[in-house]
């Protein structure tokens, strides 16, 4: 039972403080495009930093995973030889990728369009880079269970890259309205993009410096063979993990090259990317859900009423995921100003993106099947489909609709993956989930969209109170048939349900 409390005490912290860092740089979204910061800027941001998302991918090569498998073999490696030829493989990679890199630049430069300054790329490698090498580091104090010194390093860089972005897209610019001299000597009005990157450099220096005592202190020991071993074990992960951080940002990598009009392919990139970070709010949900739900299913497996457990779990999931869909798209009068009037034009992929993201989440869910059957060449199946899928409907559409291919592209790539794993899922590890109350509030969640969506109403706090008045109907009646109120603890001690 004490094992239990702390594993669950010990996510809470490494979910809370990872959601409180996206939540923060998910607020960096209004503060680059409210300021000095072009859409096509902004374009350039979510283009770069798509490509650092799939680079990460290949320089920490799954390690981490590895790095958790290997030292709990206490009986066949030391602790210290284990942590200490991760750290060289990764140490290695990154080293070869960088030298590659700046050695090679004008033969990989193609792979960015024409309109992205050298100088960014050249920053943002160097980003990824030092995230790469210090994800090792991080992964050993999950290891040594310091959830307090890994949320603290992590949320003291992404306070700091907000307060230099703040720094240089708002004083900046009022100190350079009003005393230019005073910063003319580094600060430049059209190097918005690349003060973002600046401070993101700068932040990330920074933490690594405070990780510094777990690099130093210790005799670095290398192990050939289980070097051998662990890039064996790794190698299937890399490819899961390419593949599916490739479904993830693929759109915002190949819109410039393909969308027919280049002089506008950032502007517009600029517009979805801003319009897709408000379906983060989907995605910080589905992601709590997950640092509880990682721990449960395998803690649970053992259980006999285990896959009922998984079952209720699943359904509960959907219904709150629906009731995130509804709050975005019934608030999104409210919501649509987390970008300028500007961006607006992109504002029909939101719902798209969120069903497919949650889509994806309940695909994540019932991953349980091969993860638990030691089946998890699946998720690498999984992973490319979705992959063939996104990269297809991307490429086919984007020159003739532009980002709202982008949209319908994750809708669909998720959603086969998520029929796919539940149907094959079914074959090797049947689980009875609850169909039919799920398709039940799939349905009306439909049906009060669809009332909010044909609803002609102008006045704009009408129009609030009307889409408020239907969530309530969506709680009333998940109060009312699934969450009755006075199984609820706290409130069943309250004499009214007496």
């Amino acid at each position: 039972m004490a094992e239990t409390k702390s594993l669950l005490k010990d996510s809470a912290i490494y979910g809370g403080s990872t959601i409180i860092v996206r939540l923060i740089s998910w607020l960096t979204t209004p503060l680059f495009t409210y300021t000095s910061m072009s859409k096509s800027g902004f374009g350039m941001i979510t283009n770069i930093y798509a490509f650092a998302a799939l680079i990460t991918i290949i320089l920490t090569f799954s390690m981490e995973t590895g790095l958790f498998r290997f030292l709990n073999q206490n009986d066949k490696y030391k602790q210290n030889t284990v942590y200490s030829t991760v750290i060289i493989i990764v140490s290695s990679i990154v080293l070869l990728f960088a030298g590659f890199f700046f050695c090679f630049f004008d033969q990989v430069r193609g792979l960015w369009s024409d309109q992205i300054p050298n100088n960014f790329i050249r920053l943002a490698v160097l980003i990824t880079c030092l995230d790469g090498f210090i994800a090792i580091p991080f992964a050993y104090l999950r290891y040594r269970k310091r959830p307090l010194k890994f949320g603290f390093i992590k949320l003291l860089q992404v306070v700091l890259y907000v307060l230099l972005c703040v720094f240089f897209l708002v004083v900046c610019p009022w100190i350079n309205k009003h005393n230019p001299d005073l910063i003319a000597w580094f600060w430049r009005e059209d190097f918005s993009v690349g003060y973002v990157l600046i401070a993101n450099l700068i932040a990330t220096g920074i933490q690594t410096l405070f990780l510094l005592p777990y690099l130093t202190g210790f005799h670095y020991a290398f192990d050939w063979k289980l070097a051998k071993r662990l890039l064996r074990y790794c190698f299937p992960l890399v490819i899961m993990g390419f593949a599916g951080i490739s479904n993830q940002v693929l759109d915002k990598l190949i819109f410039p090259i393909i969308y027919p009009d280049g002089g506008a392919a950032f502007d517009e990139l600029g517009a979805y990317g801003g319009c897709f970070k408000i379906t983060v709010i989907m995605m910080m949900f589905t992601q709590a859900f997950r640092y509880a739900f990682d721990p449960f299913i395998f803690e649970k497996s053992k259980d006999k009423d285990a896959k009922q457990s998984y079952a209720i779990a699943t359904k509960y999931f959907i219904i709150l995921g629906l009731l995130v869909f509804l709050g975005v798209m019934f608030y999104l009068d409210i919501f649509k100003y987390f970008v300028p009037p500007s961006y607006f034009t992109a504002l029909p992929i939101i719902p798209i993106i969120l069903v497919g993201e949650l889509f994806f989440a309940v695909y994540y869910n019932l991953s349980i099947w091969y993860k638990l059957t030691d089946k998890t060449y699946w998720g690498i199946i999984f992973s490319l489909i979705g992959f063939v899928v996104i990269i297809t409907v991307n490429i086919v559409f984007i020159p003739t609709y532009g980002y709202m291919a982008c949209a319908w592209a994750a809708f669909a790539g998720n959603g086969i993956i998520m029929l796919l794993s539940y149907f094959i899922g079914q074959k090797y590890y049947p689980v009875r989930y609850d169909l039919k109350t799920i398709f039940i509030y799939v349905g009306l969640a439909a049906l009060l969209y669809c009332l909010a969506k044909f609803a002609s109403i102008e006045n704009r706090y009408l129009r609030l109170g009307f889409h408020t008045l239907l969530i309530g109907l969506y709680l009333a009646f998940l109060i009312k048939r699934d969450l009755p109120l006075k199984e609820i603890p706290f409130i069943n001690r309250m004499k009214i349900f007496r």
